[in-house]
C-alpha cells in the first residue's frame, strides 16, 4: 500500500513544489488548508512519482484527492485504486472539478460514478470588483462602507507578530459570540483557525485587520492559491459593527491587488451548506463557482 503520513508543518517544503506545478484551483489543493484541517478531515499526504496525493474523510464520504503533479497519472491513479482496494475500501475521488473528470474519463472510459458537491463548491471572485465595487450591483456594499467610514473612527493594518495576538483575542470574542462551544462545524473550524495563529509565519500566511477606537474588530487571513488566484481562508468581524465584513473584505481585497499584481482572482472558499454563508457570498456576484464532485470507480483495475 501507498506510505501515507500524517501532514506536519515540515511538509509544507515539498509538498508546496507539487501545488505549484499543479496549478490547481480547488482550494482544497492548498498546504495551509491541508494543515490546518488535517486533524478534523484526517487529511493524510504521500508522494508518488512526483505527484501529491492526500487521502481523507468528510463525514460518511472517505477517498482521495485527485493527484497534484505531473508524470504518468495514469499508473498514479491504479496505484490509488490498489491502495483503497488494500484498506478495504472503495476507490473513490473527493473534490474533483470538471476538467478532473474530462481526464478521468479519458483514461477510464466508464468507470467513474460522479456525484456534486455544492456544499464544497468555491467562490471565485474577480480582485477588481471586490476592490472597486462598482455597478448597480454593488450598490449595497458601497452603503454599508460608507456608513461605516462615516460611523467609527477607524484604521487599517496588515497583520504582524505584533498585532496577531490581538487579532487572537478577538477570534476568541466572536467565538463566543455565536457560540463555538455547542456548533461542532464553529469547533472544528475553531481548531483549524487556532493553527493558522500559531503558525502564522511559518505558513506565509498574509493577513488585514481594521481597528475601531483602538479595539480589534474584524481581521482576515489567506494565501497564494495558484499562480492567478488568492485563497481567503478566514475572515472574522464583530456584529455589532455595522459594516466591517464590507470593511475588511474591500481593505484586504486592496492590499492583495497592491502587493500581488500576478493575482486575478479571488477564492473565498465554501459555504458547507450554510444559508447565511451562501447568501452572503453570492451577494458578492462570484465570476464562477469553482466546481466539485465525487467520483467512485466501478470498474476494474490493473495489477
Amino acid at each position: 500500500m501507498i506510505n501515507f503520513k500524517q501532514i506536519e508543518l515540515k511538509d509544507k517544503k515539498w509538498i508546496d513544489p507539487l501545488l505549484t506545478a499543479a496549478d490547481m484551483r480547488g482550494c482544497h489543493h492548498n498546504f495551509v488548508n491541508l494543515f490546518a484541517w488535517s486533524a478534523i478531515y484526517n487529511y493524510q499526504a504521500a508522494c508518488l512519482e512526483d505527484y501529491l496525493l492526500v487521502k481523507g474523510e468528510y463525514g460518511e464520504d472517505q477517498g482521495y484527492f485527485y493527484p497534484a503533479g505531473q508524470g504518468n497519472l495514469r499508473t498514479v491513479l491504479e496505484a490509488m485504486g490498489r491502495d483503497a482496494a488494500g484498506r478495504g475500501s472503495d476507490f473513490v475521488l473527493i473534490g474533483l472539478s470538471p476538467e478532473n473528470i474530462i481526464v478521468l474519463n479519458s483514461l477510464f472510459p466508464g468507470n467513474f460514478e460522479y456525484r456534486e458537491m455544492r456544499d464544497s463548491f468555491d467562490y471565485v471572485y474577480l480582485l477588481d470588483k471586490l476592490v472597486n465595487l462598482t455597478g448597480k450591483e454593488y450598490q449595497a456594499k458601497r452603503n454599508h462602507i460608507n456608513r461605516f467610514k462615516k460611523s467609527y473612527l477607524w484604521s487599517y493594518e496588515e497583520i504582524n507578530s505584533e498585532n496577531l495576538d490581538e487579532c487572537w483575542q478577538m477570534n476568541v470574542a466572536w467565538c463566543l459570540e455565536h457560540g463555538c462551544k455547542n456548533d461542532e462545524t464553529l469547533l472544528n473550524e475553531n481548531c483549524a483557525v487556532r493553527r493558522c495563529f500559531e503558525n502564522y509565519r511559518a505558513l506565509g500566511l498574509e493577513g488585514g485587520l481594521l481597528r475601531v477606537a483602538g479595539r480589534v474588530i474584524a481581521y482576515t487571513m489567506g494565501d497564494k492559491l495558484n499562480s492567478d488566484t488568492f485563497d481567503i481562508h478566514i475572515e472574522k468581524a464583530m456584529g455589532e459593527i455595522q459594516g466591517a465584513y464590507q470593511m475588511i473584505n474591500r481593505e484586504f481585497a486592496a492590499f492583495i491587488h497592491n502587493n500581488h499584481p500576478e493575482i486575478i482572482f479571488v477564492n473565498r472558499e465554501e459555504d458547507m451548506g450554510n444559508e447565511g454563508l451562501r447568501k452572503a457570498k453570492l451577494s458578492y456576484h462570484p465570476v464562477r463557482m469553482e466546481e466539485k464532485y465525487l467520483g467512485k470507480f466501478t470498474g476494474a483495475l490493473s495489477v
